[in-house]
């Protein structure tokens, strides 16, 4: 993706999850609605719940400060696949890879995004959720990747110094974040939810499948266009989240 949330003059606090997790970084401003929708880079109209999730793309400005090298435009539509179990061995196998590489420097690893959901359709590429004890300092940990194949694709140090790679042969995004970084117990509460919530599996499947038929320039256009569903269920799962943990007091 993208939810991920960004707070600056363009990103709302709440718009910016996961979809780092379908799109590579994730910049959510405010909602694009109506006849505005054009400009966020679709062709056709939208139903109505879809519109609903719609939000202002991120310029290509930001996507190419953030990018490191060439940003490429799709040559194709987004591609949604059914969910296949499958994805969380290869997770276990990049996870392995990691922890060979970096060894101790590894303070957590997670398979989060849509294919760490069972039963959730998802854009078919693993999301790798990587904390080390400084992701700003690439030095401690960025060249035993490289030397191990992964590839620097994402740089946003006014962004919890998130970075991001992707991997040597299978289609991964391995985002990587410090201690403390809110995001990292965001990505996991929506992760968790989904694997319990029927209905907001079902909801979030559906958004994505919607967005998918339509045309964007980037990955990132699509991600930033679930932003509002994203919150919607985020919402949710603070709330459940909430009322677990009076009930256990």
């Amino acid at each position: 993706m993208r939810g991920l949330w960004r707070s600056d003059t363009v990103t709302s606090i709440t718009t910016r999850l996961f979809d780092t997790l379908e799109g590579d970084l994730v910049l959510c401003p405010e909602g694009l609605k109506g006849d505005a929708y054009a400009s966020a880079g679709a062709s056709e109209t939208p139903s109505k719940r879809t519109q609903l999730s719609l939000q202002a793309p991120s310029t290509e400005e930001q996507l190419r400060t953030a990018h490191v090298g060439e940003l490429t435009p799709l040559n194709g539509p987004i591609q949604i696949a059914d969910y296949h179990p499958e994805w969380p061995r290869l997770f276990e196998r990049e996870a392995e890879r990691i922890r060979t590489v970096l060894g101790n420097r590894v303070l957590l690893l997670e398979h989060v995004g849509s294919t760490s959901v069972p039963g959730l359709a998802a854009k078919p590429r693993i999301d790798v959720l990587l904390v080390v004890a400084d992701s700003a300092d690439e030095s401690a940990y960025i060249p035993a990747l490289e030397a191990a194949a992964y590839v620097l694709h994402i740089r946003e140090p006014d962004w919890y110094e998130h970075r991001l790679l992707k991997g040597p042969d299978t289609a991964i995004n391995l985002h990587v974040f410090s201690p403390g970084c809110p995001e990292i117990d965001r990505m996991l509460l929506f992760r968790n939810w989904l694997r319990n919530n029927t209905s907001d599996r079902q909801l979030y499947e559906r958004t994505k499948r919607e967005l998918a038929r339509l045309d964007w320039k980037y990955t990132q256009n699509y991600a930033d266009a679930k932003a509002t569903v994203v919150e919607e269920i985020l919402a949710r799962a603070q709330e459940g989240a909430g009322e677990e943990a009076h009930e256990g007091e």
